[in-house]
């Protein structure tokens, strides 16, 4: 059975391709997904998509990774810079974790400057659009192994 990848991804991300295609692309939700399930099945890895604009529904998801999830990639969206509640989610699962971002949140508004996700991720990417999750993918895959 291929090992589980848990792709999560924050508030107003199912609105991509129309929200601001300026500053995030043109690229939806959907193709973001695509590209990420194909890039888990290039390594053998089976990828569990998911999204939500509640951050209660993020932890719940989180929290059943626990012993089924072989590591998680998350763009945690505007939630990186405010939840402490997915930041101690984060912190009890066991497998690597990679924070993405699309946009560089080092070249935004001074509040997206921290996050409270990357204390708790083994990496981060940001700024690269959505090869950003390949990217991430790439490397939780080479840390899975």
């Amino acid at each position: 059975m291929a090992k589980r990848v848990l792709i999560l991804n924050g508030p107003n991300l199912n609105l991509l391709g129309t929200r601001e295609p300026g500053v995030y692309g043109a690229a939806t939700l959907a193709d973001v997904e695509v590209l990420c399930t194909d890039r888990c099945e290039a390594h053998g890895l089976e990828c569990d998509f998911r999204q939500s604009n509640h951050e209660g529904e993020l932890v719940d998801w989180i929290q059943q990774a626990r012993g089924t999830a072989e590591g998680v990639v998350i763009n945690p969206a505007a939630y990186s810079h405010t939840s402490v509640a997915i930041h101690d989610a984060l912190r009890m699962l066991d497998v690597p974790i990679i924070e993405v971002h699309l946009t560089n949140i080092h070249q935004r508004e001074p509040f997206r400057h921290h996050s409270y996700v990357s204390a708790v991720a083994r990496g981060v990417v940001c700024g690269l659009g959505p090869s950003g999750y390949t990217l991430a993918i790439d490397a939780l895959a080479e840390f899975i192994d």
